[in-house]
Formats: C-alpha cells, sequence, structure tokens
C-alpha cells in the first residue's frame, strides 16, 4: 500500500511539474527561437517595413510547419527551429518572420504540438 501511495504521489508531483511548463510569453518565444535558428528572426513589423523599402525580398508568403512534439514548451520551440531553419535554407533566404504560432491537441493526455506560420525572407 505505501508503495501505491509513493507511486501516486510520484506522478502527481510529475504531473504538476510538466503542467507548469506549457505555456510561454510571447516575448519567451520570441528570445528562444532567436537562440535557436541559425536564420535571422525579423520581427514582423520590421519585415513589413523592411519589405516596403526594398531592404529585404519575401521569397515565400505564409509558410506553416508542425514541430515534432517536445517534452516541454522549450523543446517544442527548439523543434521548431530545426523545422524553420530547413525551410528558409530550403527556400534560398536567411530570415524569416513570425505570423501566428500555437500549440494544438494531439491527443487527450494534453499533448501538444507546436504550429508556426512564417514567411520567408532574403536580406541583401
Amino acid at each position: 500500500m505505501q508503495k501505491y501511495l509513493k507511486l501516486t504521489l510520484f506522478v502527481f508531483i510529475l504531473s504538476l511539474v510538466i503542467s507548469c511548463g506549457v505555456s510561454m510569453l510571447p516575448s519567451e518565444v520570441n528570445t528562444l527561437l532567436t537562440k535557436s535558428t541559425v536564420s535571422k528572426l525579423i520581427v514582423k513589423a520590421q519585415a513589413d517595413e523592411d519589405l516596403q523599402t526594398n531592404k529585404c525580398k519575401l521569397l515565400v508568403k505564409g509558410r506553416s510547419y508542425n514541430a515534432p512534439a517536445g517534452f516541454s514548451v522549450s523543446s517544442d520551440i527548439k523543434n521548431a527551429a530545426i523545422g524553420i531553419d530547413d525551410w528558409v535554407k530550403i527556400d534560398g533566404g536567411n530570415s524569416y518572420s513570425i505570423i501566428t504560432y500555437k500549440w494544438i491537441p494531439i491527443d487527450n493526455n494534453g499533448g501538444t504540438q507546436l504550429y508556426v506560420e512564417f514567411d520567408t525572407l532574403l536580406y541583401k
């Protein structure tokens, strides 16, 4: 009986710890993406201005990517960064601008997957 109680307590504490890390502020997402990608993250407002003034070229508009699910939101973002870098390279760019992102449910146990929509840009 005591073994069952310890196991239940362990599962409860583990669930509590995991559930505490299921969201991030937008600034945290931007910071982690900036650190995790080789390509340069350009804030949407800046990218729009740079496109208007011909400082960059829009290569692909509205590219979407479903990152492989990670163990935490940080690992979700790191997985997304790998995919973003791959697409930017394939598109022939060197930068990207996030249009939107969201975590979508993938199972009935609270598992989520990070969906990212972004533009691929080429800065000279």
